[in-house]
């Protein structure tokens, strides 16, 4: 299990490579989240992440030690940046090995689901209206298994009569 919060940018095929696979595992998930342009249809131009040092370290590390009590998994591999960031930048790295395929993929999306809302990130977006804190939504506060879907980038229209 390797937890990894940076300001620096990272390389997802690079962290694959280096980590250290059991030799028992069958396959790997890997979820790369990015920042978005858009959110609560307003433009966004960057958002900064801020965090709690060493707090947030030891919170991502027992979210992969959750993950590892409840799904059959070999090993995680958690990062998770900080900083100013722009549109389409990384931000956040889950990857899990498993011998099965199952494991692997609800593990991931537990460890996904579970930081965004239990980790000690503060997140601003700067959109061209001003700055905004980012409060999460009752989906991602619930931590769904099934899932839930954000309301998608709308663009603004008319139409003329």
């Amino acid at each position: 299990m390797i937890v990894k919060v940076q300001q620096e940018d990272f390389d997802p095929m690079a962290e694959m490579a280096a980590f250290p696979v059991d030799a028992g595992a069958g396959g790997s998930v890997t979820f790369i989240g990015m920042v978005r342009d858009y959110s609560e249809a307003a433009d966004i131009l960057a958002m900064e992440i801020e965090h709690y040092p060493g707090m947030t370290e030891r919170e991502l590390e027992r979210i992969s030690a959750e993950a590892a009590r409840h799904y059959d998994i070999l090993d995680s591999l958690v990062i998770h940046r900080y900083g100013h960031l722009a549109p389409q930048d990384n931000i956040v790295m889950v990857a899990v090995w498993s011998r099965h395929r199952a494991a692997a993929f609800d593990a991931c999306r537990f460890l996904i689901d579970v930081l965004k809302t239990s980790a000690p990130f503060w997140k601003k977006e700067i959109t061209p209206e001003g700055v905004r804190w980012v409060t999460d939504c009752p989906g991602c506060r619930t931590g769904s298994r099934e899932g839930h879907a954000h309301a998608p980038h709308v663009a603004h229209s008319h139409t003329h009569s």
